[in-house]
């Protein structure tokens, strides 16, 4: 079990860097319609009348790119609202995904939204308590810790068809409006894999780490 999750924390590193490699890659490529990440998101926004979501320069720095639900909001870092390169179209366009999926009600969106709560609890949580119930030798400690935990490796479960789906939504919306061509849709497709690829990776880790805290416990109780 610990060699598996030793593979999967190289895999979740392997993605990480491919993240950065085909950002750097295409940041450096310019897309034809020579429009920001700024330009492109808003244009999507107006063409779904998604007038009342705003778009906001990030300060968290570069990849911080996320939209936020509870105001509004499509949150780009530097390079990506002032970029006009592929990387900047296609992460732009991503986040905006989510806006819609926000205002079509997408399910899978509302399941994550409304496992927030439990999740971010197990994640904080959870480490302690499986902890202090392994050195305290507390059965009923770990069980909590376990199900603690299980929330958050669900929340990240849910997380992937919801990225997948705004990836899909992205490119749609970026082909329709004639933002890239058909040559660039490669480029645009690279940059949303590979992005993809961390939240497969560290889904990986929790669903092995998970298991591996269930062996333990089950161990216990024999």
């Amino acid at each position: 079990m610990d060699f598996l999750i030793f593979i999967a924390f190289g895999l979740a590193m392997w993605a990480q860097s491919k993240v950065k490699s085909n950002f750097h890659k295409y940041a450096r490529v310019q897309a034809n319609a020579q429009v920001t990440g700024l330009q492109v998101a808003r244009r999507i926004l107006d063409q779904n009348g998604l007038y009342d979501v705003t778009i906001e320069r990030s300060k968290r720095g570069d990849l911080s790119d996320h939209y936020d639900p509870r105001s509004k909001t499509v949150r780009l870092s530097g390079p990506i609202y002032s970029g006009s390169s592929i990387s900047s179209l296609a992460i732009a366009a991503h986040e905006v995904g989510h806006a819609i999926q926000h205002a079509k009600g997408y399910s899978m969106l509302k399941f994550r939204s409304a496992l927030f709560p439990a999740a971010n609890l197990g994640s904080r949580m959870a480490p302690l308590l499986l902890i202090l119930g392994i050195m305290a030798e507390f059965n009923q400690l770990i069980g909590v810790g376990i199900g603690l935990f299980s929330a958050a490796v669900l929340f990240q479960v849910v997380t992937l068809p919801v990225e997948y789906d705004a990836s899909r939504r992205a490119k749609n919306q970026l082909m329709e409006m004639g933002f890239v061509t058909a040559n660039e849709k490669k480029g645009i497709s690279n940059v949303l894999n590979a992005a993809a690829l961390t939240y497969v990776a560290s889904t990986l880790i929790a669903a092995l780490q998970l298991l591996k805290f269930v062996m333990i416990f089950a161990g216990r109780r024999d």
